[in-house]
């Protein structure tokens, strides 16, 4: 487990505060919050973020935007080179007031390293590139890599959907899900209802769905994918087309 170490955002007059790290595989950075606004970008590796209602998939070419205030954790899940902005109050409120997973095309990611990676940058120069990332991040795509997620008020049910978040293969069953927490499956099924608006079986799949959606786009075959997730590769390419419109390839060409 490691703390956040953002930079110094006690001057609201700066326009734009960047943050580049690089985490390990494994690490769990605990949650904790921001008076700015957030982006998280992912260049290589995987990560889940975790806010009080969702967790969210993040692979390369996705960022998540976090309103400033909101708690979120992050789960490194592979070697992470991670790019972060963050932007004050007024700048910030121009943006989403809701936590958004966003597309990154080629022009936004290279205006995410610029205003990262700059050197002793001309502030007219900071601004130009500033404005126009938030031009592309208004008008960039929202996707679906999201999943609900409880609050700590049920131990139970939150480390079923951590053991569930880790490993969402159909291979193991609700029941042994059950067992390994301590719970009733009737119990646990009410408290899916009652707690994420529906059931099991539902919940598992946004599980896979983002699963599958982050490792399709880091070149994982889905005949590889499909297998990890307990599917035969058609049934798995039914479900997926189903759920999303689009058959697994067509979703890595969008």
């Amino acid at each position: 487990m490691a703390l956040a170490a953002p930079p110094d955002l006690s001057d609201p007059g700066v326009a734009v505060q960047p943050l580049a790290r690089t985490y390990p595989r494994g690490l769990y950075i605990e949650p904790h919050q921001h008076e700015w606004g957030q982006l998280l970008y992912a260049m290589s590796g995987v990560m889940w973020v975790d806010t009080p209602n969702e967790a969210l998939a993040v692979p390369p070419q996705r960022a998540v935007w976090l309103p400033p205030g909101v708690p979120h954790g992050i789960r490194v899940v592979s070697d992470l080179q991670m790019r972060n902005i963050y932007l004050p109050l007024a700048t910030a409120n121009t943006l989403d007031s809701t936590v958004q997973v966003i597309e990154v095309g080629r022009l936004l990611r290279e205006l995410i390293i610029n205003l990262v990676d700059q050197k002793d940058a001309q502030p007219a120069y900071t601004d130009a590139l500033l404005n126009l990332a938030l031009f592309e991040l208004q008008r960039a795509r929202r996707t679906l890599l999201k999943v609900s997620m409880p609050d700590s008020s049920d131990r139970r049910l939150l480390n079923l959907c951590q053991s569930v978040m880790a490993n969402p293969t159909l291979d193991i069953a609700f029941e042994q899900h059950a067992a390994n927490v301590g719970a009733s499956v009737r119990t646990l099924a009410r408290l899916f209802q009652g707690t994420l608006g529906m059931g099991f079986a539902q919940w598992r799949r946004q599980v896979q769905l983002a699963t599958a959606a982050a490792e399709l786009i880091q070149g994982v075959p889905v005949n590889q994918i499909a297998r990890s997730l307990g599917y035969s590769p058609s049934s798995f390419s039914d479900m997926f087309r189903r759920a999303l419109g689009v058959t697994p390839a067509l979703y890595v060409q969008r």
